[in-house]
C-alpha cells in the first residue's frame, strides 16, 4: 500500500527556485516509474518529469534546461527541483506513479496525493 505525503507547495518570483518533495512509502521506487505532472489554471494536465526504474530522467520540453527530477530511495522521497522559475510554471503540482512506465504523456493517470500548489509572480 502506498502512503503519499506532499508537503506545502510555495511561491516564488520570476528566475527563482523552489523544490518539491514527495514521500511515498511502500517500495514504489522499485516497482514503479515516478514523477510529477503539473495543471496550470484553465488547462489540461501535462506531465513535467519522470524517472524510470532505473533513475533515467526525461522531461517536457517546457522545462528542460529548468527542472531536475530525483529520488533518495532512503528516504523514500521524490524531488522535482525547480530553477529559472517562470509564471507560466504556475499550477498544481502533482506526484505521480506509473506502473505501466508509459510516455511522460501518460503520467497525469497515475496521480498521487492531492498536489501542492505552486505560484510564479512576474
Amino acid at each position: 500500500q502506498v502512503k503519499v505525503v506532499e508537503p506545502g507547495g510555495g511561491s516564488a518570483q520570476t528566475g527563482g527556485s523552489l523544490t518539491l518533495s514527495c514521500v511515498a512509502s511502500g517500495s514504489v521506487y522499485s516497482k514503479y516509474c515516478m514523477g510529477w505532472f503539473r495543471q496550470a489554471p484553465g488547462a489540461e494536465r501535462e506531465g513535467v518529469a519522470r524517472l524510470d526504474r532505473d533513475g533515467r530522467a526525461t522531461y517536457a520540453d517546457s522545462v528542460k534546461g529548468r527542472f531536475t527530477v530525483s529520488k533518495d530511495k532512503a528516504k523514500e522521497t521524490l524531488y522535482l527541483q525547480m530553477v529559472g522559475l517562470k509564471p507560466e510554471d504556475t499550477g498544481m503540482y502533482y506526484c505521480a506513479a506509473d506502473p505501466l512506465c508509459e510516455p511522460l504523456t501518460s503520467l497525469p493517470r497515475w496521480a498521487l496525493g492531492q498536489g501542492t500548489q505552486i505560484t510564479v509572480s512576474s
